[in-house]
């Protein structure tokens, strides 16, 4: 199940809020725990046994972590943890890749390839992985101590809202609201939640999908028929579809989680609006990054390094690992190499360079190298990825009679809008009003409106299309 269907909007998410609001206090975390086992069952009933699973053993293991005083045992608490999370992530997510690429190898020296049958990847086990595994280092460095309750864990573990595509939440950073969230329980907090959530799903809806069905229709045609002109279309519509259906969606998990009673971090920040590659990375996924900060760049040393070599080497390192986090593909570690070279290339002269030609050609910089680095994010392989970047320059200009429509001309230029309009000093006003201001009576009867329609729309083209991609799946 995804928020984006009709069997949640219509069925699943209003009949948990009236049974999540009407329950004591006492009884809100075992609705919403067996409300989030009831929501991933949906679509992946088998797969639930193995979150189930792998969390009994982490509280368990977790606590022997915490309660030992011996260094080793310890140390040898926190190896079995991780080897079972990051075990069961190499089996589901990367077993098929690596089978793959070793028969690849065998059929080249004429030896019979490995017979496999192909694993059936978990939805969302990416990121309830990493939320494991940011719990236990979390308690083995002493950040803080773990939960007594074991129906806890495994609420703050599965919870709906966050469970299939994050925001990647720390346990520190919601540990005073998951005992209890009566403090939050206002009516402003719903509110302002379903507002929220609202705008994600139009996001993701409207804008995304109608970006999502025209890439998907340039990035599937034959290469005869692809000219410069549609090849330039079909990146920027991927470009604004990965965007916004994730930023939409991340909206969505921030608003549901507000009208419960949390408060989840903000996961992008305007990233098209970015001056280098450098700041793309602060504003974009920034629950990811700041994973990656904290559990792989500082460990290696992050800025702390003797030699500007072994920096260069970390920031590679780590984005190599982010690439192979999105996908078990050549084409994602290619992206993640990618973006890690233009850093290391950043650090050493093109932001100097960024800041001496201004803001506004930095930002044109910057979004056409991010451009051009999701058309290796989308593409089949990475010959493919090449052969389409290539396809941009050959200056063939020509576009089919009818392929352009009006509504995606319409939603493209809202794309565009809604990717920059912070830019401006206007832009980054409305924003901060509509996201984070007291909206007041008047407000919530303007906001409240406003959300209703957008919801209405985006239902509407829900029930009126059978095309609603799910772009998590692959990772």
């Amino acid at each position: 199940m995804v928020f984006s269907s009709v069997i949640f909007l219509v069925y699943f998410l209003p009949i948990f809020l009236v049974v999540y609001f009407l329950s004591p206090q006492k009884f809100k975390n075992l609705v919403l725990l067996v409300s989030s086992i009831l929501f991933y069952s949906w679509g992946a009933p088998k797969f639930i046994f193995v979150i189930l699973g792998t969390t009994t053993l982490d509280f368990y293991l977790v606590k022997l972590l915490y309660n030992s005083s011996d260094e080793r045992k310890r140390k040898l608490f926190l190896i079995l943890s991780l080897c079972l999370n990051l075990g069961l992530l190499f089996y589901f997510k990367y077993c098929n890749f690596f089978i793959d690429n070793l028969n690849n190898i065998l059929h080249s020296f004429g030896v019979n390839e490995i017979i496999w049958i192909k694993i059936i990847l978990p939805i969302g086990i990416s990121f309830y992985t990493f939320e494991s595994l940011t719990y236990v280092v979390d308690v083995y460095r002493r950040v803080h101590k773990p939960l007594d309750n074991f129906l806890q864990y495994q609420m703050y573990i599965i919870m709906f809202p966050k469970l299939i595509a994050g925001p990647i939440i720390r346990y520190h950073e919601i540990h005073d609201l998951i005992p209890d969230r009566s403090i939050n329980d206002t009516v402003d907090n719903k509110l302002t939640g379903f507002y929220r959530f609202c705008i994600g799903l139009a996001k993701k809806v409207l804008i995304a999908n109608t970006m999502a069905f025209k890439a998907d229709e340039i990035f599937n045609m034959a290469s005869a028929d692809l000219t410069s002109s549609l090849a330039w279309i079909g990146m920027l519509a991927y470009t604004f579809q990965i965007y916004f259906d994730f930023s939409g969606y991340s909206d969505m998990a921030i608003g549901l989680g507000k009208m419960l009673g949390f408060k989840f971090p903000e996961n992008f920040d305007n990233p098209y609006t970015s001056k280098s590659i450098t700041e793309f990375w602060r504003r974009w996924h920034m629950t990811l990054g700041s994973w990656m900060k904290n559990y792989l760049y500082i460990p290696l040393g992050g800025n702390k390094v003797n030699r500007n070599a072994r920096l260069y080497t970390n920031l590679c390192i780590v984005f190599l690992i982010s690439g192979f986090w999105h996908g078990a593909a050549w084409t994602f570690i290619f992206w993640g190499v990618y973006h890690g070279v233009w850093l290391v290339l950043e650090r050493v002269f093109l932001l100097k360079v960024y800041n001496k030609i201004g803001k506004m050609i930095s930002t044109i910089i910057c979004f056409l190298l991010v451009a051009i680095g999701w058309v290796f994010f989308r593409a089949e392989n990475i010959s493919d990825a090449f052969h389409f970047i290539s396809k941009l320059f050959t200056f063939n200009f020509s576009i089919p009679k009818h392929f352009i429509s009006s509504e995606f001309i319409f939603y493209f230029s809202l794309a565009v809008l809604f990717s920059f309009f912070t830019s401006f000093t206007i832009g980054n006003k409305i924003q901060q009003k509509v996201y984070f201001s007291y909206y007041g009576l008047m407000g919530n009867l303007l906001f409240a409106s406003i959300a209703c329609i957008l919801f209405t729309l985006s239902l509407a083209s829900i029930t009126s299309s059978d095309f609603n991609p799910f772009i998590y799946f692959r990772f």
